[in-house]
């Protein structure tokens, strides 16, 4: 029974899934939009806007938790240096999600997430 067992398994043992979250999250900050399915897509959100989040806290140990989940120092910076501020007057519902129809492959519902009010290039 899965009687409150919360998140999704995505047919993935728990490293591959945290290694999966990890790299999807970097990504989505890294390029601030990013093209994934449906469920990946959904599986990430809440750890992404609790990261923003974070980074809107800005203190020390904020930094020291979001580098325990993203990959690069870098973005690290990036998103305590130009997110977090970015951000400081909303309240929430940093991401934003677009479906954009069926992977001709599979067929999987294939999504367009992206930060909302990001920098348009």
């Amino acid at each position: 029974m899965r009687h409150r067992v919360a998140g999704k398994q995505l047919n993935r043992d728990k490293s591959a899934r945290k290694a999966l979250f990890r790299s999807l999250i970097t990504e989505l900050f890294r390029y601030e939009r990013m093209e994934t399915t449906e469920a990946k897509a959904k599986a990430i959100r809440a750890d992404a806007e609790k990261l923003i989040t974070l980074a809107k806290r800005g203190d020390l140990h904020a930094r020291r938790l979001a580098a325990r989940t993203l990959l690069d120092q870098k973005i690290t910076e990036k998103l305590f240096a130009t997110l977090g501020p970015r951000y400081k007057e909303r309240a929430g519902g940093y991401t934003r999600i677009f479906k954009i129809g069926p992977r001709l492959g599979d067929a999987a519902p294939i999504v367009i997430m992206e930060l909302v009010d990001r920098e348009t290039a």
